[in-house]
């Protein structure tokens, strides 16, 4: 069994924003597969489906970026994932807009969502997608930045950003990481 874990906010006012590209490849994913993300449980919307007959749960957790390790950690244990088997999907300043980076394990970075996974899991060897949404400008405020919208241009390559992720995540599932990392990665 595979947790497809994308990251963001919940609630109208972040859909779009930089913060949420973790959000918007659970929903490519679901609407790719015809997942219906109808389950409230774990402090998360999750929906199931089957990729070659492995069962695959996508989920967004509701307890906002920085508590999301809360979700995460009650939904491994509920379904007693196995680490590996865990692919968190999320957005990073460290990253050119656009740019795909898929790893098997890492730190947090200065990633709050990823610092919060860590912290309830007391690991940090589980996959990892992460997409570019490049640096706020020299006097912009960080939390200001990753909560904007997209320029139209840049809103274009993080669409077919969000593609390509969705992608990899299925290689993932289907073959392994290594393959996943060979074809997206860059």
């Amino acid at each position: 069994m595979y947790a497809v874990i994308g990251l963001g906010n919940p609630g109208k006012k972040y859909n779009g924003t930089r913060h949420n590209v973790g959000f918007d490849v659970i929903d490519y994913l679901s609407q790719r597969n015809n997942v219906k993300m109808t389950k409230l449980k774990h402090q998360s919307v999750y929906g199931e489906f089957n990729i070659n007959g492995e069962k695959v749960i996508l989920v967004k957790p509701q307890t906002y970026m920085n508590n999301s390790g809360i979700s995460v950690r009650s939904i491994v244990d509920y379904y007693k994932i196995d680490i590996e088997d865990v692919i968190i999907i999320y957005d990073d300043i460290d990253i050119d807009v656009g740019v795909l980076r898929i790893r098997k394990k890492g730190s947090a970075g200065s990633h709050n969502g990823m610092k919060s996974i860590i912290y309830h899991l007391q690991r940090d060897d589980f996959p990892r997608i992460r997409i570019g949404i490049g640096r706020p400008q020299e006097n912009e405020d960080l939390v200001d930045y990753v909560l904007k919208k997209f320029s139209k241009d840049d809103r274009e390559e993080i669409d077919d950003t969000i593609v390509r992720a969705a992608k990899a995540v299925e290689e993932t599932i289907k073959t392994d990481i290594d393959k996943a990392m060979n074809l997206y990665n860059g």
